[in-house]
């Protein structure tokens, strides 16, 4: 709207009158609160462009770098009754030293000579088992004989049967010969007979020749004996072939039956002898568990059994003991938000509870107590607090953390992130925006030095 009225101007002549506004316009301090004010807007203004460490903060405690440096539970691994005791709470104990004894409760165990006579049974058994090689090999030492044996039978009964293949052949040309000889005699007896009636020959004569015939005639019914003989004698050796054939394939199918019978005998016997050296070495092992020793070197924290005489479970916890030799680290956490910001050796500062300690998240530099940190290790998966976990180990470039630090106690860390003006963090926290996002040179050295 147009100010082209002369009613602003008579507004301020009619104030000017009023002696109220005179004497508060003659107050020096009045002036000196102006210049106050003044002042007061020019360091707001130039406050706004003042470096500011961007930063995202987390609480946890103090923890320990290596999974084996924790404080852990000595468990019991087998049932039994509390006997006697060989520590107190903080005591120091090395790597060996015995807590704890048990004593036995399942009646499977009750005898105090069970490993011996396992053992004993051990030792039976692989006696059995040697035994049962030397049957193996005495059988196969039977075979390998019955098997020679059998060849040598069979070639003796191969010589009968070329024996007899001569016989009979020689019997053979011994009847054609004989047949020829008949042929002989009936031809001169024939002839005899004829000389004669033609009254050439005596009788006597014709007497001759018809017994010398008879005789080559018995001859041929004797040497069609001895052939018939010799064939037959023929045909008996090779059943005899086929009956050391037979003879022998049973008493050498006999031996290896009872070959394989004793093999069965002697895998089962090695069964019987493994589970039984198993059994032994269990016993051997759990005589030992009746000691609950410390299964490395620290301090006993708390005994969370009592008494003498107590059961006890399998599984039950004995002991809480804690490492004597650790590498400290800081267990942080930080919302999802903030989570893409962090990178595995990213610089953080870490303070303590209990420590003296002056901080300024936005200038580190002029921050009191704090002590230098790396980020290294960064959990992938939410933890039941809504955040992600961080585990930060001292930075070996820095002052090292404190000795009087005990496991478990708290922390607070910053992760230094981006500079900025501290009128753009003010923008940036009032819009709720996340910090800078940006490639950390660090993380970048750490990751090529890998």
């Amino acid at each position: 709207m147009l100010n082209l009225s002369d009613n602003y101007t008579k507004k301020l002549e009619l104030l000017e009158t009023y002696k109220t506004l005179k004497e508060l316009s003659n107050r020096p301090h009045y002036k000196i609160l102006n210049k106050v004010i003044v002042a007061s807007c020019v360091f707001g203004v130039l406050i706004l462009f003042v470096p500011w460490t961007q930063n995202i903060s987390g609480s946890g405690a103090v923890t320990t770098l290596k999974p084996n440096q924790r404080p852990q539970t000595i468990h019991a691994a087998i049932p039994g009754r509390i006997e006697k005791w060989y520590i107190q709470e903080g005591d120091f104990v090395k790597k060996g030293d015995t807590i704890l004894f048990i004593s036995e409760v399942k009646e499977d165990y009750f005898d105090p000579n069970l490993v011996a006579n396992t053992k004993d049974q051990v030792d039976a058994k692989k006696s059995s088992l040697q035994s049962y090689d030397g049957k193996v090999g005495a059988l196969n030492s039977q075979m390998s004989s019955l098997s020679k044996e059998k060849e040598l039978k069979l070639l003796q009964a191969k010589n009968k049967i070329k024996q007899g293949l001569l016989k009979i052949k020689s019997d053979s040309i011994d009847l054609e010969a004989v047949h020829t000889q008949l042929k002989i005699s009936n031809t001169q007896f024939n002839r005899s007979t004829q000389l004669y009636k033609e009254g050439l020959k005596p009788l006597t004569d014709v007497e001759e020749k018809r017994l010398k015939l008879q005789e080559v005639q018995a001859k041929i019914i004797t040497q069609e004996n001895k052939l018939l003989t010799a064939q037959n004698e023929l045909l008996n050796t090779r059943m005899e072939i086929n009956r050391l054939n037979a003879e022998y394939s049973e008493k050498i199918s006999k031996a290896n039956s009872d070959k394989y019978t004793a093999l069965s005998n002697q895998y089962d016997t090695q069964a019987q002898v493994n589970k039984l050296e198993n059994q032994y070495v269990n016993y051997s092992i759990r005589n030992g568990m009746y000691y609950i020793k410390a299964p490395q070197d620290g301090y006993i924290n708390r005994a969370m059994q009592s008494g003498l005489g107590e059961m006890i479970k399998e599984g039950t916890p004995i002991v809480s003991i804690m490492p004597a030799n650790y590498d400290i680290a800081v267990e942080t956490y930080v919302n999802p938000i903030d989570l893409p910001l962090l990178k595995r050796g990213e610089k953080v500062r870490v303070w303590f509870d209990g420590w003296p300690t002056i901080v300024f998240s936005g200038w580190p530099d002029m921050s009191y107590g704090t002590f230098g940190g790396r980020v290294v290790a960064i959990e992938n998966f939410i933890s039941p607090n809504g955040k992600y976990r961080i585990l930060i180990a001292p930075d070996p470039n820095e002052d090292k953390w404190p000795k009087q630090l005990s496991i478990g106690a708290g922390a607070q860390t910053l992760a230094l992130l981006e500079t900025v003006p501290i009128g753009f963090e003010i923008w940036r926290v009032l819009n709720g925006f996340p910090p800078n996002y940006y490639e950390s040179k660090t993380g970048t050295d750490a990751s090529a030095k890998k």
